[in-house]
C-alpha cells in the first residue's frame, strides 16, 4: 500500500498525519514545543527544538505503516522570521506571528499611508506580524543582528534547508512576509528598498506543489525514509486548513478557531480590499485565499481556564476529564449575550479586523448579578463577535456566503459550534476530518504527484460533516449587542497606544 503524509507546523506543537492515497488515516502524531515569552510582546520559538519535533512527529507516524511512503507535503504558520549567518547558523530564534515587538514600526507606517501602500502591493496587512515590520526593527534596534544577517528566512524554509541543505519558499509563504508583490509574482522591489534586503539574501520563489529531494542521509535513517522520497512545498497554515475543512469552492467560507482563528475564503484571482483589512495571499495556480487572522481564539479559553478556573482545573485533572468539557458546561448554563457581559478578547493585540498590536482586552458591563459563569461564556462569545466582524469585513469583498464551513479544536464543543451559527445567524457546516491543516497538505501532495487534479479532491476526504443551523431564539439577544460591541471597540481604539505603552514602562527586566 502507498501513503503520503501531511505535517503541520503550527505555534504550539507539530501534527503529522499518515494517510493512504484514499485519504483513511493509518496514524497521527503531535509533538509540544514552548513559545519563548520573556515579555508581552515578545513570542518566538526555538527553530531547532522545532526542526527536533518534526523528525520525532515523522518518525512516529512511519512507524505505524508498513509500505511505501510516496512524500511529505508541508502546512507551516505564516509570518515567521529568522535571520541566518553566512553559515545558515541562526542569529534569531523564529520571531513569529504573535512577536509585536515591531509595533511602533507598523503604526509608523500606518499613520503615514505607507503601510496601506505596501498592503497592496503584497496582500499583507499592516502589523506587526508581518516579517517586513520585525525586519525594520531589527535594522533599527538590533543593528549587530541585522549587520550579521546573510539570508531573511521563515521557518518553513529553515526547516527544509536543515532537511535539504536548500534555501526555497513557495509563493503562499513569501507574500505572508510583505516583501513578496502579488501582481508580478516576485519579490517586491519596493520593499527590498525599504528594508535593504537583497534578492540574493531571500529563498528561490517555487511553488506550492514544487518536490523537494535530496534528503540528507542522517535524516532519512533516522526517520526510516527513502532518501530520493519527495517533500512538497505544500502551503501556509490558514489556506491548508481552509482546504482541509472542504470550503474551497466560489462562496464558502471557512472558520478555523485553534489557539488563534481565522475566516477565509477562495477566489480565483487577486482582490485587495480598500480598507485593508483581509489579507490576499496566492495558494497555487488558479487559487487565491482571502481572509482576516484573528490573534485569540482558544489562547483566550486557555487564559479563562489558567486563571479564572484554576480550581476547577485541578478537579477535573483529578476526575480524569477535560477541563473546557468543564468550562463550557459551567458557560452553557448563562443565557446567550451573558446577560449584558461583553469581552473584547485582545489579550496578545490584534489582527483582522482592527490589525492593532497595541490592542487590549477588556470586559464591559460587570453588575453585581455577573459572576464566573458569565465571564466564561462573555469570553467564547466575544471570540465569536470578533470572528463575526471579519466576516463582514470579508462579505463586502467576496459577498453574501453561501456556505460557512468550521474546523480546529474549538469545533469539538457542541456549544461553540451552536454559539457561531447563532452569532453568524448562518448555518454552520462542521467537518468531522481531522487534522484539517494535514489534510490540506496532504491534498497539495496528491496533486503534485499526479494523484489528483486539483483541490476538488479535498471534497473526497473530508468525509462525514453536521450541520448546526442558527436559533431563533438567541438572535434577539445577539442581534442587540453585537453593535454595542463593535461600537465600544471603536471608542477604545484611541487608548490602545496609551495603556500598553504604559504597561509596557511596568514589566520585570529580565
Amino acid at each position: 500500500m502507498d501513503y503520503l503524509i501531511g505535517i503541520d507546523v503550527g505555534t504550539t506543537s507539530t501534527k503529522a498525519v499518515i494517510y493512504d492515497t484514499e485519504g483513511k488515516i493509518f496514524g497521527y502524531a503531535n509533538k509540544l514545543y514552548p513559545l519563548i515569552q520573556e515579555n508581552a510582546d515578545m513570542a518566538e520559538e526555538d527553530p531547532d527544538v522545532i526542526f527536533d519535533a518534526t523528525v520525532a512527529a515523522l518518525k512516529e507516524v512511519v512507524g505505524k505503516v508498513d509500505g511505501k511512503i510516496l512524500g511529505v507535503s508541508w502546512s507551516t504558520q505564516q509570518h515567521s522570521l529568522i535571520a541566518l549567518d553566512k553559515d545558515h547558523k541562526p542569529l534569531t530564534n523564529a520571531i513569529t506571528w504573535a512577536d509585536n515587538r515591531s509595533e511602533k514600526y507598523a503604526s509608523a507606517m500606518r499613520k503615514d499611508g505607507s503601510g496601506l501602500e505596501l498592503y497592496k502591493r503584497t496582500g499583507m496587512p499592516n502589523h506587526p506580524m508581518g516579517p517586513v515590520y520585525k525586519i525594520l526593527w531589527l535594522k533599527a534596534e538590533h543593528p549587530d543582528i541585522y549587520n550579521q544577517t546573510r539570508y531573511w528566512v521563515g521557518l518553513k524554509e529553515y526547516l527544509i534547508y536543515r532537511y535539504f541543505g536548500q534555501l526555497k519558499e513557495e509563493y503562499g509563504m513569501a507574500s505572508a512576509t510583505g516583501l513578496f508583490n502579488i501582481h508580478t509574482m516576485d519579490w517586491d522591489e519596493d520593499s527590498l528598498k525599504l528594508t535593504g534586503v537583497t534578492r540574493d539574501q531571500l529563498p528561490e520563489l517555487v511553488s506550492a506543489t514544487y518536490q523537494v529531494k535530496g534528503l540528507k542521509p542522517e535524516y532519512a535513517k533516522e526517520i526510516g525514509f527513502d532518501p530520493d522520497m519527495p517533500f512538497i512545498m505544500g502551503g501556509t497554515d490558514g489556506a491548508l486548513s481552509g482546504i482541509g475543512s472542504g470550503a474551497i469552492d466560489d462562496g464558502e467560507v471557512s472558520v478555523t478557531i485553534g489557539t488563534s482563528g481565522v475566516v477565509r475564503t477562495f477566489i480565483d484571482q487577486p482582490q485587495i480590499d480598500p480598507k485593508g483589512r483581509i489579507y490576499c495571499y496566492p495558494v497555487m495556480d488558479g487559487k487565491w485565499i482571502i481572509g482576516g487572522p484573528v490573534n485569540n481564539g482558544g489562547i483566550v479559553f486557555r487564559w479563562v481556564r489558567d486563571n479564572l478556573f484554576a480550581p476547577e482545573k485541578a478537579l477535573a485533572k483529578e476526575l480524569g476529564e477535560d477541563p473546557y468539557d468543564l468550562l463550557t458546561k459551567i458557560a452553557s448554563q448563562v443565557p446567550a449575550g451573558s446577560d449584558g457581559l461583553i469581552f473584547h478578547p485582545f489579550l496578545g493585540g490584534e489582527r483582522a479586523p482592527i490589525w492593532d498590536g497595541n490592542a487590549r482586552g477588556s470586559f464591559f458591563g460587570l453588575t453585581r448579578r455577573h459572576n464566573r459563569a458569565h465571564m466564561v461564556r462573555a469570553a467564547l462569545e466575544g471570540i465569536v463577535y470578533n470572528l463575526y466582524t471579519v466576516e463582514l469585513a470579508l462579505k463586502e469583498s467576496a459577498g453574501e456566503p453561501k456556505k460557512v464551513m468550521a474546523s480546529g479544536g474549538f469545533a469539538r464543543s457542541p456549544l461553540w459550534r451552536q454559539m457561531l451559527a447563532d452569532i453568524f445567524e448562518e448555518p454552520v457546516t462542521i467537518a468531522e476530518s481531522f487534522e484539517a491543516g494535514c489534510l490540506g497538505a496532504m491534498v497539495i501532495g496528491q496533486i503534485s504527484l499526479g494523484l489528483a487534479d486539483d483541490l476538488s479532491v479535498a471534497k473526497k476526504f473530508v468525509g462525514k460533516t453536521n450541520t448546526y443551523q442558527p436559533n431563533p431564539d438567541t438572535f434577539a439577544n445577539y442581534r442587540e449587542i453585537m453593535p454595542i460591541y463593535i461600537r465600544l471597540g471603536r471608542k477604545l481604539e484611541s487608548e490602545y497606544s496609551s495603556i500598553a505603552e504604559y504597561q509596557r514602562k511596568r514589566e520585570p527586566k529580565k
